[in-house]
């Protein structure tokens, strides 16, 4: 393309699209570059039972409330049509199969090349690619000798392929229990976890703990504002039976294992026990690699900005987690940033003209 454009997102989940809602609304010049073969993000990647852990109602983006009944919790796949369903609402415009290899910065704006071979010219560039393509799994010594297998939680869909295996799944978050839980129907399963899970309810008082949030301000509260990034949580929300089931020991949880060894794990209290599969439900890193070249990241690979406004000029984000607020990176919370970012990147355009 050699249409120099407003702006390129890269980036057709949920911070894409809620950024491209506002750059719609704004009649900017822009477009989406999504790296697979359709708008959704990482959804379609999760596990087949992945259900949301808040309400429909607390899970809309801008424009678009999410259909159904409101206090339900929606399934993944409830996720994906919404998401593409908002494509189609707001027309926005998403170009697949375009995975950016390369950022150029310019006197006129940025050069994107994707790994397709296609080259695109922007003045600005809203980076809304989360950190689902880069799982993170800890370095655990002796994990090169394992001769069973080893899997992200991100590679994971659904607990036939592991019938009657011994399974260890990694991590306390909600993601590892929600694995874990289907797991143990069909496996001997424990978690394996750096302190007890935290269990919080899902309901207080006939509402649903989004509900209280909210309501106390915590959810939207800017951090930012303090110099400070949003706090992050690894407590379980307990919407189903998972504490009973628990504390039932179906799955059971045992501390940290210490290493492995050919044919399993060492445990903290020094026995060896036979594992088949280690699953680790360990979350993810964000990953942009494409802009190394031009300082927009730390020595770390972390992106170097101020509630999404990048240290880059006309370089943005949406999406981070804990960008501006604790909801920052969910359905409900990227609607916010967007707004925010692309308000700034409108002053920028104007600015730069």
């Amino acid at each position: 393309m050699n249409e120099m454009l407003d702006t390129i997102i890269i980036g057709g989940g949920q911070a894409g699209l809620a950024s491209g809602y506002y750059l719609q609304k704004n009649e900017v010049a822009f477009l989406i570059l999504e790296a697979g073969n359709q708008v959704g993000g990482s959804w379609p990647s999760y596990y087949d039972s992945l259900k949301l852990f808040s309400p429909a109602i607390f899970s809309s983006m801008p424009g678009m409330n999410f259909p159904g009944e409101p206090n339900r919790y929606p399934q993944r796949d409830e996720v994906i049509r919404y998401l593409q369903d908002y494509k189609i609402q707001f027309q926005l415009p998403v170009m697949g199969n375009q995975r950016v290899e390369s950022v150029k910065k310019n006197e006129e704006g940025f050069t994107i090349r994707t790994m397709a071979g296609d080259t695109f010219r922007a003045r600005t560039i809203i980076n809304a690619t989360g950190s689902f393509n880069n799982p993170f799994i800890p370095k655990i010594a002796g994990e090169e000798l394992f001769e069973g297998n080893i899997v992200h939680s991100s590679n994971y869909r659904n607990p036939e392929p592991f019938l009657n295996q011994r399974v260890l799944v990694v991590g306390g978050g909600n993601s590892a229990v929600q694995i874990a839980d289907e797991l143990a129907n069909l496996s001997h399963t424990t978690l394996a976890v750096r302190q007890p899970i935290k269990f919080v309810k899902q309901r207080l008082w006939g509402k649903d703990l989004h509900f209280w949030l909210k309501l106390i301000g915590f959810d939207t509260f800017p951090f930012w504002r303090l110099g400070k990034t949003a706090p992050t949580t690894t407590a379980v929300n307990d919407s189903n039976r998972y504490k009973e089931r628990v504390m039932a020991g179906k799955p059971d949880q045992q501390p940290m294992f210490t290493s492995i060894y050919e044919g399993g794990v060492i445990w903290p209290n020094g026995i060896k026990e036979s594992v088949d599969t280690i699953i680790y439900a360990t979350g993810y890193r964000p990953r942009f690699s494409y802009l190394q070249g031009i300082g927009a990241l730390d020595k770390d690979g972390m992106p170097l900005h101020k509630a999404g406004i990048s240290e880059i000029p006309g370089i943005y984000y949406v999406g981070l987690e804990g960008q501006r607020s604790f909801s920052s990176a969910t359905l409900r919370g990227v609607g916010p940033d967007a707004k925010f970012v692309v308000k700034k990147l409108l002053h920028y355009l104007e600015y730069a003209k």
